[in-house]
């Protein structure tokens, strides 16, 4: 499959979000069952669908659970607090190297996170949020997801959690974020010819 949010196909919101959720899953069993050679190239798919997810839910999901749900900022709050610290422990990632024997240990503690955090996602905001829209508003919603995805940055950004914050930031960080992605894609390519 494609680790890409932005190409998967059309559901509604919430299905499309579930079906992602599932998508992360299988990153993280690729990445872990990688070996030393092939988990950076796993990892960055990971790192880049999770980029991408999130900066989609800050800007879409949790504005509009927000409004829809009759606690939806504590629910929003508590996402928001473990979708930051996610970032900063998928940031970490990043600096590390993939064979680094502490990464795969420091992968396991940002999956169980990852996971914990969708649990709480799909029990406490996707039904409320399901229930308070008609199918074709979920529809228009799940279009509106993947369109903040294709352009979403592809590395994580931690404080910037918000709708606002990623409408100021998210733009410039994703520019930044795709030329860096080319750029390191095109000397990798470069540095395996060379050899």
């Amino acid at each position: 499959m494609n680790a890409r949010p932005e190409t998967m196909p059309e559901n509604d919101l919430v299905e499309l979000l579930v079906h992602q959720h599932e998508e992360i899953r299988r990153l993280f069993t690729e990445v872990r069952d990688a070996d030393d050679a092939d988990r950076g190239e796993a990892f960055d798919r990971l790192r880049r669908f999770l980029a991408v997810h999130e900066t989609a839910e800050e800007m879409i999901v949790h504005p509009d659970a927000r409004r829809v749900i009759a606690d939806g900022d504590r629910v929003v709050d508590a996402r928001l607090e473990e979708e930051n610290a996610a970032k900063r422990m998928l940031e970490d990632l990043e600096q590390m190297d993939p064979a680094d024997p502490a990464f795969v240990s420091k992968l396991t503690a940002l999956q169980t996170a990852v996971l914990d955090h969708a649990d709480h996602e799909e029990r406490e905001e996707f039904p409320r949020i399901k229930a308070a829209h008609s199918p074709a508003r979920l529809m228009a919603m799940g279009v509106a997801v993947k369109a903040a995805e294709a352009l979403a940055p592809t590395h994580p950004h931690s404080g910037v959690e918000s709708a606002t914050a990623n409408a100021l930031v998210g733009p410039y960080a994703a520019m930044m974020d795709r030329a860096g992605d080319v750029i390191r894609q095109t000397i990798g390519r470069t540095s395996d010819s060379d050899k």
